[in-house]
């Protein structure tokens, strides 16, 4: 049997892989923080299950070499995706899988999809593991089962379409559907509620924002439209047979791949190097206070926090102070209607009126109380007084309030985007009979509340938009702070969740993505991770350590700015989405027709 298998020593293999499955997983159910050991673990069991079944992974005789090609795929869009320096293999990195795609296709009459699913699916599930495996850090395998296996499925299935419907497309167009698959599919996903964005490919491009200028104008659609365009040229150069004989229309066909790949960066790099931060100077403190939040952060009391808050803040803030940013879910269990009295909050306001000009702005895990009738929504749920036996209504939020000198109005804004999972429970009424099971464990589908839209906080210095931790990921959705007014972005985040892993390095990147994007000034405030000023062209000023208690100071510009790409949005996703419906009615009426024939 092994000398027919596909994979020489299989059963040696098999027993190392278990082995090392086995040692890490029983170390991950006895330490408290997990740090990189969920990358061995998955790596480990994904490796075991596909070299146990490669034999009858598929019937075709290339499935050997097909599988090491769809490896090949997974692992340098892993390897391409931030923190790694190594972006630049994003621009091969579909160039495998679309040769496995094209011998099937060309192999058989009828599309294969089944085997398009089986090969893309591994791809996409090598370059999850590799680049979010993290993930699970924040709540065991929950959230990686959302943000690796199920999301390497949905990326399966625009490939699979783009398969179904090469057949009744022209030859010079077919690779067209491919790219409108693709784009349609990540624009689709930032719109739903398992919603799952962090891979979108214009991502790629936050570990080296000097090369994405143009995003102010494209947001991260146009990178993604890049590296799709790229993969294509790339991959039409090598399986032509002309460029064996060094040709002319190869010659020019190289010179097309290397214009589409290096123009972008020269004019990004032109326009890094000439940009100047536009608008007036206001001084921010950012604070970042360090309590570790899977075992520290609230069980913690507050007041041991809040002691931990003043003295940090009081280390930096001066007299020309005007904004104080503390991090997502600075204080927990707060009362929406009575944060006036609450002792936390008055010790705030205290330290606030010593300095003239000072706001501050924090996030905190609140809930409000419904005594009276209120419209039915999903987010609101039922609880018994156990003095009184008064049946009340009550809502969670995690949002952010801004405190001003002087002031005792808050002004109150709820988080609008939320983590599949964690906070909230995805389309409840199709997965009913799972709600038992929730609500057993000592959770609830009903999610938190959030407003309509994205309302920045106002004074007289200006307007700041407070994006709160995952809101940050999405570019239009974060584009209405500023066109709501936003002079200035504060993201508030708790990123301590991921452990020391690449996860709270990608979303610090994410955010030198979203400053391009809107041109406007970035104030980071982390739990833990890192906490910095990002500004107007990306770059990232004063990062703090991760496990660091620390306190920053500096200078963001406010100005009134509204870029092309905050006025117009993801155009390039809606562009996608029309050619996407355009060719999958093509496909259909075609078939139609061809059945007829």
């Amino acid at each position: 049997m092994l000398k027919n298998s596909i994979i020489p020593y299989k059963i040696p293999i098999l027993v190392v892989l278990a082995g090392i499955a086995i040692i890490c997983g029983y170390q991950m159910l006895h330490l408290p923080l997990w740090g990189h050991r969920p990358l061995v673990f998955f790596s480990a069991v994904w490796a075991f299950i596909i070299i146990a079944v490669a034999d009858k992974y598929s019937k075709l005789p290339q499935n050997g070499r097909f599988l090491g090609l769809a490896t090949l795929s997974g692992i340098l869009l892993g390897f391409g995706f931030p923190i790694s320096p190594l972006t630049p293999l994003m621009f091969l990195g579909f160039v495998p899988l679309l040769m496995i795609e094209k011998e099937i296709a060309d192999s058989r009459e009828a599309p294969a999809k089944w085997e398009i699913l089986k090969y893309s699916y591994h791809a996409f599930v090598v370059w999850n593991i590799i680049a979010t495996y993290w993930v699970a850090n924040a709540s065991s395998f929950a959230a990686s089962f959302i943000a690796i296996w199920l999301n390497s499925f949905f990326m399966s299935i625009p490939f699979v379409l783009f398969h179904q419907t090469r057949k009744v497309m022209p030859r010079n167009f077919m690779y067209i559907a491919f790219i409108a698959n693709w784009l349609s599919w990540e624009y689709l996903h930032l719109r739903w509620e398992i919603s799952w964005p962090w891979l979108t490919l214009g991502n790629s491009f936050a570990q080296y924002p000097s090369w994405v200028q143009w995003y102010e104008y494209t947001g991260v659609f146009g990178g993604s439209l890049w590296i799709l365009l790229a993969n294509v040229l790339i991959f039409r150069w090598i399986v032509n047979p002309l460029w064996q004989e060094k040709s002319k229309v190869s010659r020019i066909h190289i010179l097309k791949i290397g214009a589409l790949i290096v123009l972008p960066i020269i004019g990004s790099l032109w326009r890094f190097s000439t940009y100047e931060s536009e608008g007036k100077a206001v001084e921010v403190v950012v604070v970042q206070p360090n309590f570790e939040p899977h075992y520290q952060k609230f069980k913690v009391s507050k007041f041991v926090q809040l002691d931990q808050f003043l003295t940090l803040s009081r280390s930096k803030l001066t007299q020309q102070t005007e904004y104080l940013v503390f991090p997502e879910t600075s204080f927990d269990r707060i009362d929406k209607d009575r944060m006036n009295r609450l002792q936390v909050f008055e010790k705030l306001q205290a330290l606030i009126n010593e300095y003239p000009k000072l706001k501050l702005v924090m996030g905190v895990d609140a809930y409000q109380i419904f005594r009276k009738e209120v419209p039915e929504r999903r987010s609101m749920r039922q609880q018994k007084d156990t003095k009184t036996g008064e049946i009340f209504n009550w809502e969670a939020y995690n949002a952010a309030v801004q405190l001003e000198s002087g002031n005792k109005e808050i002004q109150f804004y709820k988080k609008g985007r939320f983590v599949p999972g964690a906070e909230i429970f995805p389309y409840p009424n199709f997965f009913f009979f799972v709600t038992p099971i929730v609500n057993q464990l000592g959770g609830t589908v009903a999610g938190l509340g959030t407003q309509e839209k994205r309302i920045p906080f106002s004074s007289e210095t200006g307007k700041v938009g407070a994006a709160i931790c995952y809101e940050s990921v999405y570019g239009e959705f974060f584009n209405g702070y500023v066109r709501n007014g936003a002079n200035a972005i504060f993201i508030i985040t708790n990123d301590g969740w991921w452990d020391d892993t690449p996860g709270y390095q990608q979303h610090l990147k994410f955010a030198s993505l979203r400053a391009i994007e809107t041109r406007k000034g970035i104030a980071r405030s982390a739990n833990t991770g890192t906490s910095a000023f990002i500004s107007q062209k990306g770059e990232i000023l004063q990062g703090t350590n991760y496990e660091e208690a620390a306190a920053i100071r500096g200078n963001l510009q406010f100005n009134d700015t509204k870029t092309f790409y905050v006025q117009w949005g993801d155009m390039i996703g809606r562009i996608a989405i029309y050619i996407f419906v355009l060719l999958l009615l093509n496909t259909f009426v075609k078939g139609k027709l061809k059945k007829q024939d």
